[in-house]
């Protein structure tokens, strides 16, 4: 991992969608840096454009104005080929409600990403036992999502999402299905991902939620409004953890 270089870096981000009788500028022109190793969950109210930003990072919807960097890698303006290719190597997506796919079981759903990225089965499986077992499901490896709790679901969508061994681990309100007992645990794997060196970015609105990452960056009207400055500055520098 180049250290100097961040995981992350946009630079006057911006997102409007047609609503009928009026644009909705959702996004107006947002900058941000993320270091490698950092752990930064981005705040604000619903409509700030918080979960817009995150779907642009991921390449699932494109912007208008500006650039977005992932490990380096543009993520604005590539085609698709690309983006699933920057996807598969740099990317991990978790979500509120954790979009298993239903009919596989725990195993074969944290394996299939390895098997998208042209892993062989036997290593895709056991890649996916030693998420699992990691995060205290082996156990439950057999299982299909519909036998799992919400917080065991969500640590099965952490597992699938940390398979490909991302950059970047992008985390769309991971608690908000969760009881407190369920998010105090997704929480706990953050946090120990994060401690073994994994970039994370998550959004919430939650202000005990985010104060488990390193700084909060606030969203307020499409805009970057507040953050951390002394970490936002080292992060910019290459000087951030």
């Amino acid at each position: 991992m180049d250290a100097s270089r961040p995981d992350l870096a946009l630079r006057g981000v911006r997102k409007t969608f047609d609503a009928g009788s009026a644009p909705v500028r959702a996004l107006r022109g947002v900058d941000l840096v993320v270091a490698p190793g950092e752990f930064v969950a981005l705040r604000g109210p619903s409509g700030s454009g918080k979960s817009t930003l995150l779907h642009l990072i991921a390449g699932l919807e494109p912007s208008d104005e500006g650039t977005i960097e992932v490990a380096g890698a543009r993520v604005d303006g590539a085609g698709r080929a690309a983006l699933a290719r920057l996807r598969r190597r740099h990317i991990g997506l978790v979500f509120q409600f954790f979009h298993l796919i239903e009919h596989l079981s725990a195993l074969e759903n944290v394996a299939l990403p390895a098997l998208i990225a042209g892993a062989r089965a036997t290593e895709a499986t056991q890649r996916a036992r030693d998420l699992l077992d990691r995060l205290g499901m082996l156990e439950k490896s057999g299982e299909l999502p519909g036998a799992l709790s919400g917080g065991q679901r969500q640590r099965v969508a952490i597992a699938r999402a940390l398979a490909n061994r991302p950059t970047l681990l992008l985390a769309d309100e991971p608690t908000g299905a969760l009881d407190s007992a369920g998010a105090a645990e997704v929480l706990d794997l953050f946090t120990r991902a994060n401690d073994g060196g994994q970039t994370i970015l998550m959004v919430t609105h939650s202000p005990e939620v985010a104060a488990r990452a390193h700084r909060e960056v606030h969203v307020r009207d499409g805009r970057v409004v507040a953050g951390e400055s002394g970490v936002f500055e080292a992060a910019i520098t290459g000087d951030a953890r």
